[in-house]
């Protein structure tokens, strides 16, 4: 591929996710296989990055050793990921809040299977309170993005290591098997060279000190005995959430300048729910959309805003209900809210949906 130019090609999410990766100039992947995201570390294994930009791709031996390897990596600055599903993401959550405490940037990739346990290897949206919440311990967040196309699979990786070295926090990317597995037509962002260690330096001069005006020791860690100074840790961090929230919420409309429905609706439960809408108008039904692009931070002041406009809202989940409790925190009951999920790996049709809105009516 030409290396100063855009390359347009069609493949698959999570091949999109691997392309991207080694673009945008990550130094290290860590990841273990499971269905169905295999193919980012397949593509990277193909790709073999470490011989044309110098990025490192192992297969650890478990979903804990990854994490844990994205945590050292981050620790010295440098740009890593990892990768997983639902189940391999569970075990991954004593990691992410370690580097939540530690404040390491770090992405981590999740393509959504059906659960709980094991569950099945179709697609879910079931992670939405596992990502959002903060599936470890203590009081923390992680940034969430939801792509929902191919085309974001590749786009949201940079943007992702962006924020996350903004905020010196991990970032997970929520994606779902639908998105992963599906092929569309995607435009490759150009090659961006690897820092140098000099970067490294000037850029993260955490990493390269091992220590932070906040934390004097020769040591990034979570871990502070003295309860006075871990609750210092814990107001800083909170005051770190509460920029993020004023300056990252991002989200899509569509349709909702004169809606009197309002769908709520993120990743490829959003793909679906835009066909309903289309039909909907043609049936003369005002139904708009919203999706939320960070499902943390949530869109919260927006939906509030739109909540005051339409008569009802819809929260359209591959789930049995879980951004939705964020909606109603939103409307804070001024509007009526409901929701419509599939499980199992069941996907929601446009029918589905359109039914859902006429009982509204």
């Amino acid at each position: 591929m030409n290396k100063n130019s855009e390359d347009i090609v069609l493949m698959k999410g999570n091949e999109a996710i691997a392309h991207a990766a080694i673009r945008c100039g990550c130094d290290g992947y860590f990841g273990y296989p499971i269905t169905p995201q295999s193919e980012i570390i397949e593509t990277l294994a193909l790709e073999k990055p470490w011989e044309t930009t110098g990025m490192v791709v192992l297969q650890a031996e478990s979903e804990l050793a990854s994490i844990n390897m994205v945590y050292g990596g981050g620790a010295t600055g440098k740009r890593v990921m990892t990768s997983s599903s639902s189940p391999g993401v569970a075990l991954m959550q004593e990691g992410i809040t370690y580097m939540a405490g530690a404040e390491i940037p770090g992405v981590i990739v999740n393509v959504q299977r059906g659960g709980p346990g094991l569950g099945t290897i179709q697609p879910s949206q079931g992670d939405y309170n596992q990502s959002t919440r903060g599936g470890g311990n203590g009081d923390y967040n992680v940034i969430v993005l939801a792509p929902a196309s191919v085309q974001e699979m590749a786009d949201f990786v940079d943007l992702a290591f962006t924020l996350s070295f903004r905020y010196r926090n991990p970032a997970i990317i929520l994606s779902d098997g639908v998105i992963g597995q599906m092929m569309e037509r995607v435009v490759l962002p150009p090659f961006k060279p690897r820092r140098t260690e000099e970067q490294i330096k000037a850029e993260c001069p955490w990493a390269a000190l091992g220590r932070t005006k906040d934390r004097p020791r020769n040591v990034l860690t979570s871990l502070e005995l003295d309860p006075g100074k871990q609750e210092e840790v814990n107001l800083r961090l909170q005051r770190k959430y509460a920029e993020i929230k004023a300056r990252e919420v991002r989200y899509e409309e569509y349709l909702t300048e004169d809606a009197e429905y309002l769908i709520v609706a993120f990743g490829s439960a959003a793909r679906i729910a835009q066909k309903s809408i289309e039909d909907c108008r043609r049936q003369g039904i005002k139904v708009g959309l919203l999706r939320p692009i960070t499902l943390w931070p949530f869109p919260t002041e927006r939906i509030k805003q739109l909540a005051e406009q339409v008569k009802h809202i819809l929260a359209v989940e591959i789930n049995a209900g879980q951004m939705v409790n964020d909606i109603r925190l939103a409307v804070e009951g001024r509007t009526p809210v409901s929701h419509y999920g599939r499980m199992g790996g069941i996907l929601p049709t446009p029918d589905d949906i359109n039914n859902q809105i006429n009982t509204l009516l």
